[in-house]
């Protein structure tokens, strides 16, 4: 069965922002996910260019993106353009965070 996007974004819910116990997807840090036959790429950003856990949220990304089912080759681009804010999280779990 080839994989989805769909299928990758409910993978990424698994990868959790150390500091904030939240996912990546419920962060807004997923900014673009392609998947191309057996290849799958997100890309992703952090809430901070200085986050000391980023090689660790990036490993566990690609570790995320590879156990879909269907993906043979995964990839995460890191990216800071456009630099994450906290306006990228639902209003729900803002609110919920005091933000």
């Amino acid at each position: 069965m080839p994989a989805t996007e769909k299928a990758v974004l409910n993978a990424l819910r698994t990868v959790k922002d150390p500091e904030l116990n939240l996912d990546l997807v419920v962060l807004g840090l997923v900014y673009d996910v392609e998947v191309e036959g057996a290849k799958a790429k997100a890309t992703i950003s952090l809430t901070t260019p200085m986050c000391p856990a980023a090689g660790q949220i990036v490993e566990d990304t690609k570790a995320a993106i590879a156990s879909v089912e269907g993906v043979e080759d995964a990839h995460v681009e890191l990216t800071f353009e456009p630099p994450w804010t906290p306006e990228r999280i639902s209003p729900l779990i803002r609110s919920a965070l005091g933000l």
